[in-house]
C-alpha cells in the first residue's frame, strides 16, 4: 500500500499516480477554430491517448485481482524490454527494419 492514499467522495477507491496527476491538473483544453468540431476532437482524443486516460478507463472498468495486475505488469516491463532490443537491434543492423 502507498505511504500516501486520496480518497474521492465521488469515487472511493485508490487514486492512483496518474490519476493523481489527472487531478492536479482537471483541464484539458482544446481551442475550436472556425467551429471545426472534427479538428477539435482529433485534438481531444489524442491527448487523452497521451495522457493515458483511456487506458486508465479501460484498467477500471472491473475489479482487477493483485496477481492479475501484476501477471500485467510483469508482461508489459518484458514487452518493453523486448521492443526496446528489437530496436537496439536494428540500429545494430543485425535485424533488418
Amino acid at each position: 500500500m502507498p505511504a500516501q492514499v486520496r480518497w474521492t467522495a465521488q469515487n472511493p477507491s485508490v487514486i492512483t499516480r496518474a490519476s493523481q496527476k489527472a487531478l492536479e491538473e482537471p483541464n484539458l483544453q482544446i481551442i475550436v477554430r472556425d467551429n471545426n468540431i472534427d479538428q477539435a476532437l482529433k485534438a481531444l482524443k489524442k491527448k487523452m491517448q497521451r495522457e493515458g486516460i483511456f487506458r486508465e478507463m479501460k484498467l477500471r472498468g472491473h475489479y482487477e485481482k493483485p496477481s492479475e495486475k501484476r501477471a500485467r505488469e510483469r508482461a508489459e516491463a518484458i514487452r518493453r524490454y523486448r521492443k526496446l532490443q528489437r530496436k537496439r537491434l536494428q540500429r545494430e543492423g543485425l535485424l533488418p527494419r
